[in-house]
């Protein structure tokens, strides 16, 4: 008579658990950045908001820094889309529109804190590029590309600059003039620099 076979193992369902310990670090920096000042956050309040240890943090993420951009990215990306329609002229105004929203909100404070921090900080200055500036804005020439071999944006045109004259003077107002930018001037802006690079007959 041969043995009874043992049934195998049930494999639980959902994320690793690394994955959901990750994701609570995450929302725990996201709440204490809501709470307080990027000064007064500190990986160990993180930690602590989380239930993980504080070397949990550091084996994901170099410094406070990375760990509060990173969550701040993925809290802020899904309300910035890269829009990619027959338009540019709307996917612009889109764009445009959508960040000046971010701005007037909670998660511009958010924002400015870093800028702030950035200037006498190395680490939140590499931080925010690597985090946020950078792949926001490889994304946003990824797009500026198609936008190119669809016909619908100049050849010749410089895709940084382009950037530079959309989210500029957004940047320049939230952060200089200290006011939040209003939708109809977001979308003012959008239509200038459009002026400069659609390609003729496009729209």
């Amino acid at each position: 008579m041969s043995k009874p076979q043992k049934a195998a193992p049930l494999r639980t369902r959902g994320r690793p658990r690394d994955e959901v310990a990750r994701q609570r670090i995450l929302k725990a920096a996201l709440e204490l950045m809501e709470e307080t000042a990027f000064a007064q956050v500190t990986a160990e309040a993180i930690a602590e908001r989380a239930g993980a240890g504080k070397a949990t943090v550091y084996r994901w993420w170099p410094n406070k820094a990375a760990v509060v951009i990173e969550a701040f990215r993925e809290a802020v990306t899904p309300e910035l889309p890269f829009p990619d329609t027959a338009s540019l002229r709307d996917d612009l105004r889109t764009q445009a529109r959508n960040f000046a929203r971010v701005l007037s909100g909670s998660k511009g404070k958010m924002l400015r804190s870093f800028i702030v921090a950035a200037r006498s900080d190395p680490d939140v200055a590499a931080a925010f590029r690597s985090i946020w500036s950078a792949p926001r804005r490889k994304e946003a020439k990824k797009l500026l590309r198609r936008k190119q071999a669809h016909g619908q944006l100049r050849k010749d045109v410089d895709l940084d600059l382009v950037l530079d004259a959309l989210y500029g003077p957004l940047y320049y107002r939230f952060l200089v003039k200290n006011e939040p930018p209003a939708r109809k001037y977001a979308e003012s802006v959008a239509d200038l620099v459009l002026t400069g690079i659609v390609q003729r007959g496009g729209r």
